[in-house]
C-alpha cells in the first residue's frame, strides 16, 4: 500500500553526514521511549479484549467479528515492539535480516489493518441504525468473509516495504528504515505514494466520516421507542470513537508522508523545511502506533459486554457459577452412575 520511498539515506549534497546521523540519533530516542510506553498497556489492553470478545463471538450486530480482528492486528504489533526497542537502544540488530524484514512489514500491516477494520466497525454500527432489518440479517460467514478480504488486501499491499529494501551487506547492523531502498523512479515513486494516500487513507477515511455524519443524522429523527433512541446514542459512540482513532492515529502520518517523500527525493526544497519533516515525520509514524493502545480503551467505554465483563462483580460471580457448573455436572453423573448401578 504504501511508504515504499521512506528513504533513510538522503543523497542531496547539502545534506552533510553529521545531520543524517544527527537525525537518525533523534529518530531511534523518539521510537525508544515511545515504544517503551505503549508496550504494556497494548499487550494487556489486546490480550483482555481478545479474551472478552471470545465470549460475544456469536453477536454479528455489534461488529465483535471486526474488534476481534482489529485487537490480532494490533497484538501483531505489540509481540515485535520488544525487538524494535532493543534495536533503537543499541543500534545494533542481531536477529537476522528475515526477523528484520517481518517486524518491519507488520508495522505497516498493523497500520492498514486497523485503518480497514475501524472502517468496517463504522458501516456496522452505522447499518444497525439506519437498516436493523437488513443489518440483522447479516451472518457470521459474511463477516468472516469481509475479514479474510481485507488481511489479503492489506497483506498484499504492504508487500512493498520489505521487497523494496535491500541490505548489500547480510546480517549487518541495520535495520527497519536504515536500510538502502531500491532505485525507483520519480515517476514511480509518485504514482506508488498517491496510490497509497487514496485507497490506504481518503477512501477509509471518507467512509467513517460519512458513517459519523449518518449516525448523527438519525438521532434527528423522532422515535417513539426509548430503546431505539439509546442504540443510536450507543452507535453514534461507537462511531465517533472509531473516527476519533482514525484522526489521532492515522491523519498526521498521512499527512506528512508524502511530504516525507518529498524532502527525502527532492534536492531542491530548503533544509528548514527538509528538516522540518524529518523531525515531524517519525513523531506521526509513533502516533500511528498508538492505536494499539487506544482501541482497547475505546471497546471499554463504547462496548457494554466489554465493559460488563471486565467488571469485578461479575468477574468474580463467573468463578463460583463455574464451581457449581462443574459440581452439578459431576453431581448429575454420580446419581446416573447409582440408578445405572
Amino acid at each position: 500500500l504504501t511508504t515504499c520511498m521512506n528513504a533513510s539515506h538522503i543523497s542531496c549534497n547539502n545534506t552533510t553526514e553529521h545531520q543524517v546521523t544527527s537525525i537518525q540519533e533523534y529518530q531511534h530516542h523518539i521510537y525508544a521511549i515511545f515504544y517503551t510506553v505503549i508496550l504494556v498497556p497494548g499487550l494487556i489492553g489486546n490480550v483482555l479484549a481478545l479474551w472478552v470478545f471470545y465470549a460475544y463471538i456469536k453477536e454479528t450486530k455489534k461488529a465483535v467479528i471486526f474488534m476481534i480482528n482489529l485487537a490480532i492486528a494490533d497484538l501483531l504489533q505489540v509481540l515485535s515492539l520488544p525487538l524494535r526497542i532493543y534495536y533503537y537502544l543499541n543500534n545494533s540488530w542481531p536477529f537476522g535480516d528475515a526477523a528484520c524484514m517481518l517486524c518491519f512489514y507488520l508495522k505497516y500491516v498493523n497500520m492498514y489493518a486497523s485503518i480497514y477494520f475501524l472502517a468496517c466497525i463504522s458501516v456496522r454500527r452505522c447499518r444497525l441504525i439506519i437498516q436493523p432489518l437488513r443489518c440483522g440479517a447479516t451472518k457470521r460467514r459474511q463477516d468472516r468473509g469481509l475479514c479474510l478480504v481485507g488481511w489479503f488486501i492489506v497483506c498484499l499491499g504492504c508487500l512493498p516495504f520489505p521487497l523494496l529494501r535491500k541490505n548489500p551487506i547480510p546480517n549487518t547492523a541495520f535495520c527497519f528504515s536504515e536500510l538502502p531502498m531500491m532505485q525507483l523512479s520519480k515517476e514511480l515513486g509518485v504514482s506508488l505514494v498517491t496510490f497509497a494516500e487514496i485507497t490506504g487513507f481518503l477512501l477509509p477515511l471518507a467512509v467513517v466520516v460519512t458513517c459519523s455524519w449518518l449516525t448523527a443524522a438519525s438521532l434527528r429523527e423522532k422515535t417513539c421507542v426509548l430503546q431505539d433512541t439509546g442504540e443510536k446514542h450507543k452507535a453514534l459512540k461507537m462511531v465517533l470513537s472509531c473516527a476519533g482513532v482514525f484522526l489521532v492515529c492515522f491523519v498526521p502520518y498521512h499527512i506528512t508522508f508524502p511530504l516525507d517523500f518529498l524532502a527525502k527525493s527532492n534536492c531542491n526544497v530548503s533544509s528548514v523545511f527538509r528538516n522540518a519533516v524529518l523531525h515531524a515525520h517519525p513523531i506521526t509514524l509513533c502516533l500511528a502506533s498508538l492505536n494499539c493502545c487506544l482501541d482497547p480503551v475505546m471497546y471499554y467505554f463504547t462496548t457494554d459486554e466489554f465493559k460488563r465483563r471486565l467488571s469485578r462483580p461479575e468477574f468474580h460471580e463467573s468463578l463460583p457459577l463455574q464451581h457449581r457448573t462443574s459440581f452439578s455436572t459431576n453431581s448429575t453423573g454420580l446419581n446416573q452412575t447409582d440408578r445405572t448401578d
